[in-house]
């Protein structure tokens, strides 16, 4: 199953140039058919440097693509194990990701402490109580092409993300229900795919 990327109509004007406040990450949908062929669409929010080709660390942008979805992880302390196909693992105090382009472990788990630059992923807000870790720039990692590409939680304001598609808990919930190992989060260069 291809989880689509598609412009939210509740934000008018042409496709991937929503009339959202600029770096808002606001103005896109998840859209996606169940094994059943049932559509299901939920409101997401991107990274604050929009939808981009070249993705490069640091850069706050979405990359272009079709990402499996390689796994989920999840808070044992906040919220339960969400019900997919998919693999699932629990996070702990100290899981990190390393977003250090000049150390080998870039773009793979790392456990805290740890020397080099990395995302802390047990972390104080719930942003990463699940997130799905995506197949991008990871076989292998290139440094400097971009790490910790996921789907995670949206924040309570629904700010835009570092470059990740953000869902709130019970559309990511849903989302994870009808997953299965092979599907992608597909994120087009130009208007939506059908």
């Amino acid at each position: 199953m291809d989880i689509h990327l598609i412009p939210d109509p509740a934000f008018p004007g042409p496709a991937f140039s929503s009339s959202a406040t600029p770096g808002s990450g606001a103005g896109y949908r998840l859209r996606w058919r169940d094994r059943r062929g049932q559509a299901h669409e939920a409101a997401c929010v991107i990274g604050r440097g929009g939808i981009i080709q070249d993705k490069r660390e640091g850069d706050g942008g979405t990359p272009v693509g079709c990402f499996p979805l390689r796994r989920v992880l999840y808070r044992p302390d906040r919220v339960s194990a969400p019900v997919t196909a998919l693999p699932v693992v629990a996070l702990t105090p100290d899981g990190g990701w390393c977003d250090d382009p000049t150390h080998p472990d870039y773009n793979r788990p790392v456990t805290l402490p740890f020397p080099a630059g990395h995302e802390v992923m047990w972390r104080d807000d719930h942003v990463y109580d699940i997130v799905v870790v995506l197949g991008h720039n990871d076989a292998p990692p290139v440094p400097g092409l971009g790490s910790a590409i996921f789907m995670h939680l949206t924040r309570p304001d629904r700010a835009a993300t570092a470059g990740c598609t953000a869902l709130d808990l019970d559309d990511l919930r849903r989302l994870l229900s009808h997953c299965q190992p092979g599907d992608r989060l597909c994120v087009p260069d130009q208007g939506p795919i059908p």
